[in-house]
């Protein structure tokens, strides 16, 4: 991997926006754009780290949101929104936005990092299996607020 450098976004910037505003559509055709308001909303959750990727150059090419939350059973970390921009595939970047979110959550005390992917991403399914994610048997249940 080239030199790519993971870092938690600490505070709203034209810079973040901009590359939020580029990364998501990648991710989700359906995801509406955040505004400077949300992000920043996002940024100050206690709950939320959004890690991002930066390349040689500084420029932001991927992001990843890790949920961490306390709940009766323990520390919950759920991984959110993974994207790589499209130029920067296959280097290894989403594996170490992963890896540091894992680290960060393994940190905060959580025993456990769950994540969903869509079966038709051969390679972020991959990529998770490569990890050490194991796939759950389960049933997810989704209500719609609309």
């Amino acid at each position: 991997m080239d030199a790519v450098r993971i870092e938690a976004a600490q505070s709203l910037t034209e810079e973040l926006l901009a590359a939020v505003a580029t990364l998501l559509p990648q991710l989700s055709r359906s995801a509406a754009p955040l505004d400077a308001a949300a992000l920043e909303r996002l940024l100050r959750s206690p709950a939320v780290r959004l890690l991002v990727a930066r390349d040689e150059a500084g420029t932001v090419i991927g992001m990843l949101t890790l949920a961490l939350f306390p709940i009766p059973t323990g520390t919950r970390a759920w991984i959110e929104d993974v994207v790589v921009d499209e130029s920067a595939r296959g280097r290894g970047i989403a594996a170490a936005l992963t890896q540091r979110a894992l680290d960060l959550a393994r940190g905060e005390g959580a025993r456990t990092v769950d994540l969903t992917s869509r079966p038709d991403r051969d390679a972020a399914n991959r990529l998770y299996a490569r990890l050490g994610f194991k796939r759950r048997e389960t049933n997810v249940y989704r209500y719609e607020l609309d």
